[in-house]
């Protein structure tokens, strides 16, 4: 097993974001829908200000407790902002650190994405489903 290679191995280069003051609750449950992707790192200008995933919008659904409540759904969409819903309190890796060490963040802490920055600037995005199939291919 390769032992110390770098989270930019594994990473997703092409990361999709969004900025928040332009994008709204229905653009980012689009963008999955889209994509087929579950994390999107939300901007504010050129900073990173957090990240969203489709778990923090299913966690506003109705839909699946009560019948017939579609229409509840878009009401708390409209009435929430990315802000209010996103996480804000984000840890980043860097592209050098460590597969290893991104497993270890994955087992110990609630996360599932991870964004990779560098000076600043968003280089990619590593998910624990990345680290896991990078692991099978040790095997």
């Amino acid at each position: 097993m390769k032992k110390r290679e770098p989270v930019s191995n594994i990473m997703t280069e092409a990361v999709i974001t969004v900025d928040k003051t332009t994008h709204d609750l229905r653009d980012i449950r689009e963008i999955f829908r889209q994509k087929k992707i579950r994390h999107i790192p939300v901007t504010e200008g050129d900073e990173l200000a957090g990240i969203i995933s489709s778990t923090d919008l299913n966690r506003l659904s109705f839909g699946t407790i009560f019948e017939n409540q579609e229409n509840a759904d878009e009401a708390v969409l409209d009435m929430l902002s990315i802000d209010q819903v996103m996480t804000s309190k984000l840890k980043v890796v860097s592209p050098d650190t460590l597969i290893k060490e991104v497993a270890e963040i994955f087992a110990n802490e609630p996360f599932h994405s991870l964004p990779v920055v560098e000076a600043g600037t968003i280089k990619g995005i590593v998910t624990s489903t990345d680290v896991i199939k990078y692991l099978l291919d040790q095997y």
